[in-house]
């Protein structure tokens, strides 16, 4: 060996290579990775502060484009060691909001080691509202709503007119002008308008107003080609007009498109005081009822059809009937989240209540004139098998009123702590309220403390799903921060 490592050199030294990483090889050496466990690290990280069944909103940003959603207090394994940004976010407690301490930290996470870091939550000042005027001057606005992705507000006065506010501006020019098609008497006149979900390419919206006779009419129009402030007014097509004899009550009045992309229309009972002829629970007539239409295709000949679903759509009743047994719907809303529609009902001369049911629950019987509420109507007892009874009530006196005016869900983004909670008032008290609903139970009632605003016509809903509050004062009022 001595001999051959002097006479050749560069041979040995290349046998002795070879060897050193044949044994290599046979050792599992040669890699570059250090024993399990030291090239990882670990973060736990702690939220405290939280009531039971509040969830926590922390961030955790890292290397390797590592992100990862907190809700609770957890460990996190298996990380890259490196600078760890955690960024916490409020939270909503029922009406209140929950903040974090601190927003922003950053912590070093090291090889086999296991940093630690808190956040720590508390509530913070309690949300309170005011109401941001939006425009005045105007007649006895019933309604306000708004194209999808649209930036206007399209505000309806009873005596007729659609007007139209952008860019904070009410314009002088009507965007319709149909005053001379109805008539203010009792209860009647234009009540609702429901742009269709295609609004933006089909330029179609529904109008449910009262003729010159009284009786109830539903109508499609259609925008100008020219100026999207001013509708066509050659574009009408009658929908559907219900006779509405004998009293200038009772009429309900809401048009909404619902979550399906069907029309629903809310009619009241015909009036005078108890249903005499017993509208609400005939499932042969259309009125003091939840209407449920297929518009999406409308003709002269063929104005609508009906949707698959409608409970009397082969027998037992009229076709249109989505639900039964209102006495003056005033008004319902479709909570898209929770899929659940809100109806307030109007009541006789003891309550007034807010219904709570799911979205697709077809032929629900909301139990007028059986029950005004939870009460039995004119009666010690009633038959109260299959009704609907109301998520809340509240009674006419002075806490309370006269009149519901019913709202939406709070879905906008300027309020985050009245997310998911229903907002009312009376048309007599002028009050503003809200509750939350959930596993079948109304909870949270809340008095936003709103006074000195007049009789409350009408809520209202943006594109944007911020809320208003129409006055009898002829005011339009934004829902916002106080």
């Amino acid at each position: 060996m001595r001999h051959l490592f002097s006479r050749h050199p560069t041979t040995w030294l290349a046998l002795l290579l070879a060897c050193c990483l044949t044994l290599l090889a046979a050792c599992g050496g040669g890699h570059d990775d250090d024993p399990p466990g030291t090239t990882a690290g670990s973060l736990a990280v702690s939220i405290v502060g939280l009531p039971a069944g509040v969830a926590g909103a922390i961030t955790v940003t890292g290397p390797a484009s590592y992100s990862k959603l907190l809700t609770a207090s957890t460990a996190l394994t298996d990380l890259v060691p490196g600078a760890y940004t955690l960024s916490a976010a409020s939270v909503a407690q029922g009406t209140g909001t929950l903040t974090p301490t601190p927003v922003t930290q950053q912590v070093q996470v090291h090889a086999g080691a296991t940093a630690s870091a808190s956040v720590l939550y508390a509530a913070a000042t309690p949300l309170a509202l005011r109401l941001q005027e939006v425009a005045s001057g105007l007649s006895a606005p019933i309604f306000l709503t708004a194209p999808p992705g649209d930036s206007r507000l399209f505000i309806l006065e009873r005596p007729g007119r659609i007007r139209v506010v952008q860019n904070g501006n009410l314009l002088a020019t009507p965007f319709l002008d149909i005053s001379t098609l109805t008539t203010t008497s009792g209860e009647r006149g234009l009540l609702s308008l429901a742009f269709h979900p295609q609004y933006a390419s089909n330029g179609y919206f529904f109008m449910y107003y009262t003729n010159l006779a009284g009786d109830i009419v539903i109508e499609r129009r259609q925008v100008s080609a020219g100026n999207a402030n001013v509708a066509d007014p050659l574009s009408a097509l009658a929908i559907l007009t219900i006779a509405h004899p004998t009293f200038s009550n009772h009429y309900g009045g809401l048009l909404s498109f619902g979550p399906d992309g069907y029309l629903y229309a809310g009619t009241g009972d015909g009036g005078s005081a108890g249903d005499p002829p017993g509208n609400a629970q005939n499932t042969h007539v259309l009125l003091g009822k939840l209407l449920r239409l297929d518009v999406n295709a409308s003709t002269v000949a063929q104005p609508y059809a009906i949707p698959p679903g409608n409970p009397f759509a082969t027998a037992g009743g009229r076709p249109e009937i989505w639900a039964f047994g209102l006495r003056n719907p005033w008004r319902y809303a479709f909570d898209v989240p929770t899929q659940l529609l809100y109806l307030a009902d109007v009541g006789q001369a003891n309550g007034e209540e807010v219904n709570v049911r799911p979205v697709g629950q077809a032929g629900n019987n909301y139990g007028w004139n059986i029950m005004e509420g939870t009460q039995c109507y004119n009666s010690a007892s009633c038959k109260q098998a299959g009704l609907v009874l109301p998520a809340i009530e509240y009674g006419h006196d002075a806490a309370g009123g006269c009149s519901i005016t019913g709202g939406y869900v709070y879905r906008g983004t300027a309020l985050p702590e009245l997310a998911g909670h229903y907002l009312y008032s009376d048309y007599c008290s002028g009050w503003l309220k809200s509750f939350s609903y959930s596993n079948g139970t109304a909870s949270a009632v809340t008095d936003w403390n709103i006074i000195n605003v007049g009789n409350i016509l009408s809520f209202g809903q943006d594109a944007q799903n911020e809320l208003y509050m129409l006055s009898g004062t002829g005011k339009v009022y934004q829902i916002v921060r106080k």
